[in-house]
């Protein structure tokens, strides 16, 4: 089992970046694909970005593509979000979650293939 906790979240203005991260504990960080989602009030939890045990693969939705960048550390068993020209739609949740499932195009944006999550980091962007 694995204990995840985000932390880098608050309040930025649109055009700012933010830097989220994901420390885990427990069982061995570099068995994990580790992904990022966020959810915002009334919507479904959507994907952000996932990266690879060792981090040699990574992927992105369009919606973020070219702005946020997923990178791992796996000597301090961390995992990153850096966020850049954010704006108000990003605004949500940001939760950070492990599996131990194949690291795939298909699979990686998919939240049920995720065994453990975190608590969760507030983004709020405003205009």
């Amino acid at each position: 089992q694995v204990q995840l906790v985000e932390s880098g979240g608050g309040l930025v203005q649109a055009g700012g970046s933010l830097r989220l991260s994901c420390t885990a504990s427990g069982r061995t960080f570099t068995s994990y694909n580790m992904g990022w989602f966020r959810q915002a009030p009334g919507k479904d939890r959507d994907f952000v970005a996932a990266i690879s045990r060792s981090g040699d693969s990574t992927g992105y939705p369009d919606s973020v593509k070219g702005r946020f960048t997923i990178s791992r550390d796996n000597a301090k068993n961390t995992v990153y979000l850096q966020m850049n020209s954010l704006n108000p739609e990003d605004t949500a949740v940001y939760y950070c979650a492990a599996t131990l499932r194949l690291f795939t195009i298909a699979t990686m944006g998919r939240a049920s293939d995720y065994n453990y999550w975190g608590q969760g980091t507030q983004v709020t962007v405003s205009s």
